[in-house]
């Protein structure tokens, strides 16, 4: 059997497992910084930054556990563009040497994860019995 065609037939399943590995990644982001609230050591007087820490924390379990996807995922994009347009073009022009190649990333993937929705492995598969095994579908 070809590469390809393993691929393929198990792209249900990828698709739901990089949904869960990048929002273990955002959500380590978020409960860093409110761990770092916890000792004292955040910005609290930065409402930007209070916010991404909400943003990553809640935003990051429920892409992790498939809930609401579009909505946070949607969310978290903006956010991404947010922190890159505030913090990494003002240094220069090109993502590779302002260094926001991070917040790019995220913020495409995220967008991109809010347009497929869910997909299996989710809450919103398992609550609304609406999913559709050959696309991926958004829940409301």
């Amino acid at each position: 059997m070809k590469l390809k065609n393993i691929l393929e037939e198990n792209a249900e399943q990828l698709y739901a497992l990089m949904r869960i590995v990048i929002g273990i990644l955002f959500f380590s982001h978020g409960f860093q910084k409110i761990d770092r609230m916890l000792q004292g050591t955040f910005p609290m007087d930065n409402i930007l930054m209070v916010l991404a820490a909400i943003i990553e924390f809640i935003g990051g379990l429920a892409i992790i556990f498939g809930w609401k996807v579009f909505l946070f995922a949607f969310i978290a994009s903006g956010e991404m563009a947010i922190g890159y347009f505030k913090s990494h073009q003002p240094k220069g022009f090109w993502p590779i040497d302002n260094g926001g190649e991070k917040a790019v990333f995220y913020c495409f993937l995220f967008l991109f994860i809010a347009a497929k929705g869910s997909g299996i492995w989710s809450l919103d598969n398992i609550f609304k019995k609406k999913y559709n095994g050959n696309k991926f579908k958004e829940y409301k």
